[in-house]
């Protein structure tokens, strides 16, 4: 199966609108023959991102369009940094989000060679943890996920890893109803 990113504006802008779209994504995942990995909502509660196991998009797609899903985005992803049961076993542990529109013209295989080369240097910011990344197949952008005190030990791990930083937030989709 392939991994989706699916990413929806938050219902009214509120957390008691995020548990039920939850609960709606996780239905019609299972209904379509998918799963659902994790969801992390930012907490400034304008995107809520999940990201789900299927088989093709088109299908994931029609799935959620069936079910009044009003999804911004779904594109194919790759896990980086972390196995899929890794994930699975800690849903929703993480502290910031960073995203990272990717330069064009980058490609897969220099994206990972560079993660590759660059990721011993996080250790020189030892208050920060990464955990994972989500890199787009389209080569569009990565969301990374960090364990981070504060924003500005997230920003100084990013410099230490010389990776840019498009957009960063505080993330808190165990507090508000991710699996």
């Amino acid at each position: 199966m392939g991994l989706f990113l699916l990413d929806f504006a938050t219902p009214g802008g509120s957390p008691a609108g995020v548990a039920p779209l939850l609960a709606r994504v996780d239905t019609a995942l299972q209904q379509a023959g998918g799963g659902f990995i994790e969801a992390q909502v930012a907490d400034d509660l304008q995107r809520v991102y999940v990201v789900a196991e299927h088989d093709a998009r088109a299908e994931l797609l029609n799935a959620l369009t069936q079910a009044d899903l009003a999804v911004a985005e779904v594109a194919e992803v790759r896990l980086v940094g972390a196995t899929l049961d890794d994930v699975k076993a800690t849903r929703g542990a993480a502290e910031y989000l960073v995203e990272w529109d990717l330069p064009s013209g980058l490609t897969m295989d220099a994206y990972l060679a560079r993660k590759r080369a660059k990721a011993p240097l996080y250790a020189n910011v030892p208050e920060v943890r990464f955990l994972r990344t989500y890199v787009r197949e389209d080569m569009a952008k990565c969301l990374c996920f960090y364990d981070a005190p504060d924003e500005a030990a997230v920003r100084r791990a990013r410099a230490a890893v010389d990776a840019p930083i498009d957009r960063l937030a505080q993330v808190g989709g165990a507090r508000h109803g991710a699996r």
